[in-house]
């Protein structure tokens, strides 16, 4: 993601205000900068840049292929067609914080520095839990959630939520699942992984998908099964002298902000292809203005006042990319 950007309204580079303005300026670079580094948003989320009003992403199916026609045959007309379409419009974020002349006079400095990084902590941490809000309310099938107060959409291009039993296909052909209910073992995470390598676009044609990220909450039971499955080189269901193919094929990412949309006793995990999601956007993370800082100084007040904006939307588009295990009701691979 860009810097942030900043800009300085008039009075605040005077004696009184100027000591302030750049420590606090540097204090904010430097809080964005290392949470930045330690997002996983970022990492399922396929993260790009807009410059629209809203941007509609959308799939083309595939072609017949090449075919024989014998020498000096004519050249068939091979045929494509648009896919399922999703529109994301971008959201207005806000916040600011205040401080105050009485804190500059007596050079507070605890609370100069603790005020700038809530308001940075804050910002970063509502980045973090609007994409787990969308990935954890979509993992029990909703097709909304309700974030800050405000509705966000939770289905993909083809209308029905990321998770789900029967995604259609935009030309007819047959329904496809991506909720199981299988537990995670080594026997259920290969079958969800076999699931999603026999995954076909909407023409029936197998797609290239190969899944390499586990997504978990932080949960110690959730976190015990993924890394007993996948953690040794041997089987972990035999007498530890057959060979685990798992071993040594994921990455795990443990995400706390999950935990909210996790019920006691529930064992969800979710397969990601990352290079898929990257090539064929299936989450998505739109970011139309930077974080955008100012500081003033209020004419009543007397406070310097700092602001943020920003405007960004995120939701998800082609399935594809995902699975999910450990869903009660949900298909059981057999």
């Amino acid at each position: 993601m860009p810097g942030i950007i900043f800009s300085e309204g008039s009075n605040v580079n005077n004696s009184l205000y100027g000591k302030s303005q750049y420590p606090i300026r540097m204090f904010l670079e430097k809080r964005a900068e290392a949470f930045e580094a330690a997002s996983i948003y970022n990492k399922i989320f396929h993260v790009l840049p807009s410059r629209q009003f809203a941007e509609k992403f959308t799939s083309l199916t595939a072609m017949e292929g090449f075919q024989p026609v014998g020498e000096n045959g004519a050249h068939p007309v091979d045929g494509i067609e648009e896919g399922y379409s999703k529109f994301f419009e971008h959201e207005t974020w806000k916040d600011s914080f205040a401080i105050s002349r009485e804190m500059i006079d007596d050079a507070k400095t605890i609370d100069l520095k603790k005020r700038p990084l809530s308001f940075i902590t804050g910002y970063h941490r509502t980045r973090e839990m609007f994409a787990a809000a969308l990935l954890g309310t979509a993992m029990g099938g909703s097709t909304t959630v309700t974030f800050r107060k405000k509705v966000f959409d939770l289905t993909g291009a083809d209308g029905l939520c990321l998770f789900h039993t029967a995604h259609t296909s935009k030309t007819g052909g047959a329904t496809q699942g991506n909720q199981f209910s299988n537990a995670m073992s080594a026997e259920g995470l290969g079958k969800i992984q076999t699931a999603m390598q026999n995954f076909t676009d909407d023409n029936g044609n197998p797609l290239d998908i190969s899944p390499d990220t586990i997504i978990i909450p932080n949960d110690a039971a959730i976190k015990k099964l993924v890394f007993e499955t996948i953690g040794s080189d041997k089987s972990p269901e035999t007498a530890n002298n057959a060979f685990n193919y798992q071993f040594g094929m994921w990455n795990v990412y443990v995400w706390p902000y999950l935990n909210a949309y996790v019920d006691e006793g529930d064992a969800p995990f979710i397969l990601l292809d990352s290079r898929y999601n990257e090539e064929f956007p299936s989450a998505v993370w739109l970011d139309r203005v930077p974080l955008e800082v100012s500081s003033k100084i209020d004419d009543d007040t007397d406070a310097n006042v700092w602001r943020g904006y920003a405007r960004f939307t995120a939701g998800f588009n082609d399935w594809r990319a995902f699975a999910i295990g450990g869903i009660d009701g949900a298909t059981a691979l057999s």
